[in-house]
């Protein structure tokens, strides 16, 4: 509505005292009751732990402790919907029966007939829905109806729960039931999907014809469009309205005005493929259920279920076969950036035998199903079964294509603490039982994964002052590695727990050597100096073998003053090492969310907008601690004599 007229001081003041703030916020924030008060996440900005956002009924407020967003019902719908005042003010006089005036007749008189299309768009889809159920009980209708109480095996107050109906085979039964018997103009039938003008201008006809017919509703319960089932041999098998003012195949979720409630009860919702998935789950007591429209499931369809859940738990039961597998991996890869995120806890349920639901309620109990939802694995752990499944892991070709598959799976993972237990997970599963293998092919994995995160490009954001920053941290911290081996152990928890890694290629490969040489003894005696493995005169050995790649690493096997004094006081200058190479690693994450928050366009990807310019932040808070904790650790490494007494945590 571009050109949406001035409304009228008292048309807003009626808006204003009528919306009510609980009804508003709750269908977009999971809220739950506390005092008088409700309290959810808030919308607005990242608030994963601790709910700060509070609906204050008495006050008709809302407010957020942590990021300050605080308004009345018609805030909030501007702020959540990046719409104009006039447009949110219009929609809720809509909601709540408020009759528009304006401040120019003109506009007003369009204003209205706009609202009254749409209104009658309604009218007629809800008596189109009552006339095919009705046919559905008429001898024409015998053949669908056998179908559901037979095939189907569906009770019949779940056919008339879910208003099935039937669309009778004549070419214009319904044409002439709402244009010529309830005088509805031909021009408005068209415009909601149910009749189709012939191409020789000479007339319509029915676009649903001898097909079971399934009433599609918005999340208020209005029927908007419809989805037919063909009965005999016609194509294609279903056929959904096409798109219109009110239907919107990829913004509308079969069964969600049904589903919603249970799914903020359970706080988990269940996709399903098919019309007669959603119903069976819903006819065995599992009402959480919805379903996609034959389309790819969207990242907007999953942000309408994420306004229901507390916990953001979605599991997708596609079926089990090819088709079904092709049909999850895409619902995937359009939230794929929501779980990277984790944003959703997205799950994936595949029935065993290759059953859909429905087909498995007929023969199994709702707790079976019930079961099968609670040990559903999540994404990543599907995803990588797939990628090992019929794979030979004790075949060195096998396995390095496995290998290269997880770690571009897990390469997205934001979080790093999650990365790292999965990439030991996988460590364990590609081991095949043999321990000895678990640590090689955990640095295996890390050194890939880190490969897929940047993808190549992270000398993009890389400055010749990294570069050389960078060498001389690593170049320390390695040196420190080979000749404190009493701090080995603390230099790779370290860097475990930062999740760095050494970035400059020759320093790589001398990490690699080591771990190579440690890989040969027991984790219990690689620290030891007295037991462990003399490292130092292992890699000499390494250089008759690789003389290039050591010959640009060889010199930190010496020591000279300045070193010597680096390892006398070793833990300070590991704290600087570490300190150092985060800094960089923050800054070039921080130039690279920048150029991509520089290019989003925040009118289509608001979201996406904000989370780039969050991780801008958390980068640059980061960086300030960063530089305190350097500036203090240089202070102390000029200052303070060595006393053997500080520590690298």
């Amino acid at each position: 509505m571009s050109n949406i007229p001035r409304l009228h001081p008292d048309t807003i003041s009626e808006v204003k005292d009528r919306a009510d703030i609980y009804d508003v916020v709750s269908e977009q924030v999971v809220l739950k009751r506390q005092g008088k008060d409700y309290v959810g996440f808030c919308p607005f900005h990242d608030d994963k732990r601790n709910p700060s956002f509070t609906v204050s009924p008495s006050k008709q407020f809302y407010y957020c402790f942590s990021c300050g967003a605080g308004g009345n019902a018609i805030k909030f719908m501007m702020e959540i919907g990046k719409r104009q005042f006039s447009e949110v003010v219009l929609d809720l006089a809509k909601k709540y029966q408020v009759p528009v005036k304006t401040l120019e007749p003109a506009q007003r008189q369009e204003l209205q007939r706009q609202l009254s299309v749409r209104e009658q768009l309604y009218e007629i889809l809800a008596l189109t829905a009552k006339f095919y159920e009705h046919a559905l009980a008429q001898p024409q209708g015998h053949g669908a109806l056998n179908y559901l109480l037979h095939d189907r095996q569906m009770r019949p107050e779940i056919i008339q729960q879910f208003q099935l109906g039937y669309a009778p085979g004549g070419w214009s039964t319904l044409h002439g039931y709402l244009v010529e018997q309830k005088n509805y103009p031909v021009k408005l039938v068209e415009q909601a999907g149910l009749i189709v003008p012939r191409k020789e201008n000479s007339g319509y006809y029915d676009r649903f014809r001898d097909r079971l017919m399934i009433p599609i509703w918005d999340t208020q319960g209005r029927v908007i469009g419809f989805g037919g089932r063909a009965l005999g041999d016609d194509k294609p098998k279903y056929l959904n309205s096409p798109e219109t003012d009110l239907f919107d195949k990829g913004k509308t979720l079969y069964g969600l005005d049904r589903a919603k409630a249970a799914i903020a009860k359970q706080d988990c919702a269940v996709v399903v493929e098919g019309y007669f998935d959603v119903i069976a789950l819903h006819a065995a007591g599992i009402t959480n259920a919805v379903a996609s429209l034959g389309t790819a499931l969207s990242q907007y369809q999953v942000k309408m279920l994420l306004r229901y859940t507390e916990h953001k738990k979605i599991v997708f039961n596609f079926d089990a076969d090819g088709a079904g597998v092709k049909a999850a991996e895409r619902a995937i890869g359009e939230v794929a950036s929501l779980a990277y995120q984790d944003a959703v806890k997205l799950h994936i349920l595949n029935i065993p035998n290759g059953k859909d639901p429905d087909d498995f309620l007929k023969i199994h109990a709702a707790a079976d199903y019930q079961k099968l939802l609670e040990v559903a694995p999540r994404w990543l752990e599907w995803q990588i079964q797939n990628v090992i499944g019929g794979r030979d892991l004790s075949k060195a070709g096998h396995l390095q294509e496995v290998t290269e598959a997880i770690a571009k799976l897990l390469g997205s993972i934001t979080n790093p603490s999650t990365r790292t237990d999965y990439i030991k997970e996988c460590a364990e599963m590609l081991s095949l039982g043999k321990s000895w293998r678990v640590r090689q092919l955990e640095e295996d994995l890390r050194l890939q994964v880190k490969g897929h995160r940047w993808h190549g490009r992270s000398q993009r954001w890389q400055t010749p002052a990294d570069r050389s920053l960078l060498e001389e941290s690593e170049s320390q911290l390695l040196r420190l590695y080979l000749h404190a081996p009493q701090y080995r152990s603390s230099i790779v928890e370290s860097l475990e727990e930062r999740d760095l890694e050494f970035s400059q290629t020759h320093h790589r490969f001398l990490w690699q050597q080591i771990l190579d040489i440690e890989s040969q003894y027991p984790i219990s005696v690689q620290f030891e100096a007295e037991d462990g493995p003399d490292l130092l005169s292992m890699m000499r050995d390494r250089c008759t073998e690789f003389p290039n790649e050591m010959n640009r690493v060889y010199w930190m096997f010496e020591l000279d003053e300045k070193t010597s004094s680096d390892i006398q006081r070793a833990p300070l200058a590991i704290r600087t090492s570490l300190a150092a190479i985060e800094r960089v690693m923050c800054e070039k994450r921080r130039r690279h969310f920048l150029d991509l928050w520089k290019t989003t366009d925040f009118v289509s990807n608001p979201d996406l907008g904000q989370y780039y310019q969050q991780k801008v932040y958390a980068e640059d808070q980061r960086i300030k601690e960063l530089d305190h904790q350097r500036q203090v650790q240089f202070n102390d490494l000029v200052q303070m004599p060595w006393t053997g007494e500080a520590s690298i945590s």
